[in-house]
């Protein structure tokens, strides 16, 4: 009985150091207790033998020598610790490359009436057919298109010869013309007058009409929602006219049909092209009455218009 007390203590010891190194690899930040293989075994070993030993030298009834199974000593369990793995080797990052997104749609949803290509339809025009006059204004009705109908008066859609060679298109509508419905008949547009009577022509042989239909508030300049919905009428009154040559006054009018930023002051005095139509960009008359000096430019204009007809200063017909 006593060797088995001592073996029992001599366990008990080896367990306690156990104990104390599993606490020391604690301490120092272990999680995994790091036995040697080797020395664990021999432990074991060194205490399984001599438990065999006293169970064979042992004369007393095997109850008496068992120890309970709660108060069983009990070896743990050491695994060996796995070799260390090189780390792989890490393949350089390399800078994300950065690319440039495609711009998105709304981009060309939101740039000026006056640079996005129109491709949208022409009210009353029927293809490989000639509108008319009467039909575009019809289809454009009690226009409700865009917000400057909850302002103004009269809709301003254009006057003149429905068949004449030379049209003038202009910007917008102002108070004189919201009134009475008819474009050009203000200030700008008597000086208009006395500019076509130069040429050689009446107001009844010409056909005015206006980007916009509408008057802006305060004669403010179109917005590109309201160029947008009114454009498709502009368009429609030119195939309807199909005029020899065309005078845009002012930029809102060169810039939406010829589909160019170009600043007016740059682009006057050039013949440019509309769907096979000769177009002239010049100043507006409105532009003109504010500035008196540049009155003579746009004379310069019009002169080239009038040697595109052949037709002489004050010549009629």
């Amino acid at each position: 009985m006593s060797e088995a007390l001592d073996t029992s203590h001599e366990l008990s010891e080896v367990l306690e150091d156990l104990r104390r190194h599993l606490l020391w690899q604690e301490e120092d930040g272990g999680r995994v207790l790091q036995v040697d293989a080797r020395l664990a075994a021999e432990l074991r070993g060194a205490g399984l033998a001599r438990l065999r030993a006293q169970a064979a030298q042992s004369a007393a009834p095997a109850a008496a020598t068992q120890v309970p199974p709660a108060a069983r000593p009990m070896v743990p369990r050491v695994t060996p610790p796995e070799p260390e793995r090189p780390l792989a080797a890490r393949a350089p990052q390399q800078a994300p490359v950065r690319r440039e997104a495609p711009p998105p749609p709304e981009r060309l949803i939101e740039a000026p009436p006056q640079v996005r290509p129109y491709t949208g339809p022409l009210p009353g025009v029927v293809d490989g057919e000639r509108p008319t006059l009467d039909e575009i204004r019809r289809e454009l009705g009690d226009c409700r298109r865009c917000k400057l109908c909850s302002g103004r008066k009269n809709i301003v859609f254009g006057s003149g010869n429905p068949r004449a060679e030379l049209v003038f298109v202009g910007e917008g509508p102002g108070a004189d013309e919201d009134v009475q419905g008819v474009p050009f008949v203000g200030a700008a547009g008597q000086l208009l007058t006395k500019m076509i009577e130069a040429m050689g022509y009446r107001r009844d042989d010409v056909y005015i009409c206006n980007v916009v239909k509408c008057r802006p508030p305060n004669n403010r300049n179109p917005e590109p929602d309201e160029v947008t919905a009114c454009e498709p009428f502009l368009r429609a009154q030119l195939r309807a006219v199909q005029p020899k040559a065309i005078v845009a006054l002012g930029k809102f009018a060169a810039q939406t049909l010829l589909r160019d930023s170009t600043p007016i002051t740059r682009m006057r005095g050039n013949w440019r092209e509309y769907e096979g139509i000769k177009l002239m960009p010049t100043f507006h008359p409105a532009y003109l009455l504010r500035q008196p000096a540049e009155k003579k430019k746009a004379w310069e204009d019009l002169q080239q218009v009038m040697k595109f007809f052949g037709k002489q200063p004050g010549q009629r017909g």
